[in-house]
């Protein structure tokens, strides 16, 4: 891990802890890595659209029920762009929705702010016709 001089973990690593947790399933380690007044946004458009705050808010409203809905949901973050505390990251969304047995492959998106070791904002760009086509017959 890459270590500012203050001995808090790199914006990229933070992010990159949260998707591993994220693919782990590892809720507890997720939440560690948000702040607790943590802005959450999917996009407009996607499922699970809005804005949810507070760790419990972003691992409860997002990523439990997206565990309800897909199999195997899983993003695969390949490029990181940082610029500060501002980090983005160009991945690949794969799952099966459990209602359709509809694969989903699409790329996606993620813009993350860092500050103090903790993720503070997140902002979700993805093709949500695409997700909503894997949802039904």
């Amino acid at each position: 891990m890459t270590e500012h001089t203050t001995g808090l973990a790199a914006p990229a690593d933070v992010v990159r802890r949260q998707y591993l947790a994220s693919a782990a399933g590892d809720l507890e380690a997720l939440r560690a890595a948000l702040a607790p007044d943590v802005e959450w946004t999917e996009m407009a458009g996607f499922p699970l659209a809005g804005t949810y705050r507070t760790p419990e808010g972003v691992t409860s409203n997002v990523m439990e029920k997206l565990a309800t809905e897909w199999s195997d949901w899983i993003v695969h973050d390949d490029t990181y762009v940082v610029d500060g505390e501002d980090v983005v990251v160009l991945a690949r969304y794969t799952a099966t929705n459990k209602a359709t047995g509809k694969p989903l492959d699409v790329r996606v998106a993620h813009h993350f702010t860092v500050r103090g070791g903790l993720i503070v904002r997140f902002e979700q760009f993805v093709d949500t016709a695409k997700v909503r086509d894997a949802m039904h017959p």
